[in-house]
């Protein structure tokens, strides 16, 4: 089976619009926390907003106002265009395949438009949009990309799904390369969907605080270039991605089993494919949203994968961007390869006491030797994946 590499990796999100803002970001605890500005809401809940209208953004990428996009594909655009901008890998769309995850998708223009689709036809392009295929399509359009376009919606795992999928398809032979990952943008839709669960909290997230209250929103595009290992010069090469596995427990429509059983199940399937024991995992970027269900089910889980050895040092980043749910996968890769690359653990921002279980994450940024990194994504519905990325040798 061919050995998957990272060649490429390009982000938006609140706490900044390149890899190198978001590491400065990560690296000095900057969150990017404030309250909606660019979405029109009269809740006040503090999100993870990029400030940037969708006009700018039109602008920015030279897109006309009539081409029916929504800001999820303009995220998206954005973050791709970050990797070729930044890089000396050049776009090659006749032979690469897009595999991108969303959870909310265009359901931004549904609720703009909804009550216009009556009487203004031309409106009507954007009944599409409420599907999730539709903003990947727009992404691939923009490229070029035809070969293979396929979306992948399994909630807050999506673009970690994405990620797995996108290395099965290097891994079988059918691509040597694939551009991975996903973008959510802020809608009414979800702000109002997490309040009226009542996880949504009025103050910064405090992820595994014994005192968290809940979880702050965010939105963010996040996107990698995979690629087969040796069909790619190594200065390229950021990271391998080792193991990867996925797990449903079926336990419940939102919230996880008290023991973790699919985080336990998605993590033990991604070291088996690594062929790691869990000793040699070095950092977890853990799922962390902060809410009372989550934090627990997935310390639990952690103790139950990390049995015989101590659990290794894990945060959670989603203090810094808020829950940006389909893209949070990504990016999330993106800054556990960070965490390789600079050989640091990124704090676990607002921690105050040790959750009821016992285990306390990294409250500041660290060096520490880095070898392996487990990323940890899991959604509603019992969508559980959990990620391995490598030191490239």
């Amino acid at each position: 089976m061919k050995a998957v590499v990272v060649t490429g990796m390009g982000i938006v999100s609140a706490i900044g619009s390149s890899v190198t803002a978001n590491l400065h970001a990560l690296q000095n605890d900057v969150h990017g926390l404030s309250k909606p500005d660019i979405l029109k809401t009269k809740h006040q809940f503090p999100v993870g907003e990029i400030k940037l209208s969708n006009a700018e953004l039109l602008e920015e990428l030279k897109l006309s106002a009539n081409s029916g996009i929504t800001r999820a594909s303009l995220l998206g655009i954005k973050a791709i265009t970050e990797i070729f901008k930044n890089t000396d890998l050049v776009p090659d769309p006749e032979n690469t395949a897009f595999v991108s995850g969303t959870s909310v998708g265009g359901i931004d223009k549904t609720e703009e438009y909804f009550e216009q689709f009556d009487e203004n036809v031309a409106l009507r392009a954007y009944i599409q949009a409420q599907h999730p295929g539709y903003t990947t399509q727009k992404i691939a359009d923009y490229f070029g990309i035809k070969e293979h376009v396929t979306t992948i919606s399994t909630a807050c795992s999506s673009s970690a799904n994405a990620i797995l999928n996108g290395a099965r398809l290097i891994q079988s032979g059918r691509f040597n390369k694939v551009i991975v990952g996903g973008s959510d943008c802020l809608t009414k839709f979800t702000l109002n969907g997490f309040n009226s669960l009542r996880i949504l909290s009025e103050t910064p997230a405090r992820p595994f605080d014994i005192n968290r209250n809940g979880l702050n929103l965010g939105e963010a595009a996040a996107y990698l270039v995979l690629e087969a290992e040796g069909t790619s010069h190594e200065h390229h090469i950021l990271a391998k991605v080792s193991g990867a596995g996925n797990a449903n427990d079926a336990f419940h429509q939102t919230a996880s089993s008290e023991n973790g059983e699919g985080a336990y199940k998605a993590m033990t399937a991604a070291l088996r494919s690594a062929e790691l024991n869990s000793s040699q995992i070095d950092y977890i970027n853990a799922h962390g949203t902060g809410t009372l269900n989550n934090d627990l089910a997935e310390t639990n889980a952690l103790k139950r994968v990390f049995a015989q050895n101590e659990v290794p040092d894990f945060s959670s980043t989603k203090a810094f961007t808020g829950h940006t749910l389909g893209a949070a996968g990504a990016i999330e890769a993106i800054y556990s390869i960070l965490s390789l690359q600079n050989q640091q653990v990124f704090a676990n921002l607002n921690f105050q006491g040790v959750i009821e279980n016992g285990l306390m994450p990294v409250t500041q940024k660290e060096y520490r030797k880095l070898d392996h990194v487990m990323s940890n994504s899991f959604g509603f519905g019992g969508n559980c994946t959990s990620l391995i990325f490598s030191k490239y040798a």
